[in-house]
């Protein structure tokens, strides 16, 4: 069966080797009798651990390559400290390993600058819920780990926000095969335009040239303050016939205020 090229970090996926139980003890005795080859083929025959882990991150805007290179930090740091004597797989013990160098790699580069106090809480709370949901069997509450850490619960749930990548208003949410809605269509404007009186009596004017339907909707959403979704609603249409309806409103608004 063919097998499919893959390249991360310069790394041919398709030709990463996966060790067996035998040979990964053996080569564990070599490490510590002072092989630095057997360390290597330790490294190379557990990569698919760490791209086995990286599936979990693939929604994310980071570099697959960056966050592969982190987790092959954690990889490597499983392996120069495991123990074949605790009688646990190198996978049980490496993969908490790689998944805590990621998950450090995401917290310290964080786009929206957090303080370091906020960064140890939440890191605290992310290694609490991971320990009450490892012993009731079930995912820990926000409640539960609050009171576990003796932390009032709105500051477990700050610190957990704070490590939530931010979305662009322009992120794509909804597509029926016409106009791309975006997230910035769903958010409510509460500002009011200040413009000169010119532009004001020339932006009635073009509003009044607008079809019924058009200038409801301009009125609703710029005035009102209402979502697509809630005109929708009134209407009886798509939100999607309002995307357009609104985009082709605000074109016709444009060419008579240029």
């Amino acid at each position: 069966m063919a097998r499919h090229k893959v390249e991360i970090s310069g790394v041919n996926t398709a030709n990463m080797k996966v060790l067996s139980s035998e040979e990964t003890e053996r080569l564990f005795q070599k490490m510590k009798e002072g092989d630095s080859f057997a360390r290597e083929d330790l490294i190379q025959g557990n990569l698919k651990l760490v791209l086995s882990i990286l599936k979990r991150f693939h929604h994310r805007e980071e570099n697959m390559d960056d966050l592969f290179q982190v987790g092959c930090l954690g990889l490597v740091k499983a392996i120069d400290h495991f123990d074949l004597s605790h009688g646990v797989k190198l996978s049980t013990y490496a993969v908490p390993m790689i998944l805590g160098e990621i998950k450090r790699y995401l917290r310290d580069n964080h786009s929206i600058r957090v303080s370091r106090s906020l960064k140890d809480l939440a890191y605290n709370v992310m290694k609490e819920k991971e320990k009450i949901t490892l012993e009731k069997g079930r995912e820990a509450t926000i409640e539960e780990v609050a009171e576990s850490l003796g932390e009032d619960v709105s500051n477990v749930f700050v610190a957990l926000d704070s490590m939530r990548s931010p979305v662009s208003i322009f992120e794509p949410i909804y597509n029926d095969g016409g106009d791309t809605i975006y997230l910035y269509d769903q958010i409510e404007d509460q500002r009011l335009a200040k413009s000169d009186l010119d532009t004001n009596l020339a932006l009635d004017d073009a509003i009044l040239d607008l079809d019924e339907r058009e200038r409801y909707i301009i009125g609703e959403r710029y005035i009102t303050g209402k979502t697509q979704m809630e005109i929708a609603e009134e209407l009886g249409i798509s939100q999607a016939q309002i995307s357009r309806l609104e985009k082709n409103a605000i074109d016709t608004l444009k060419k008579v205020l240029r």
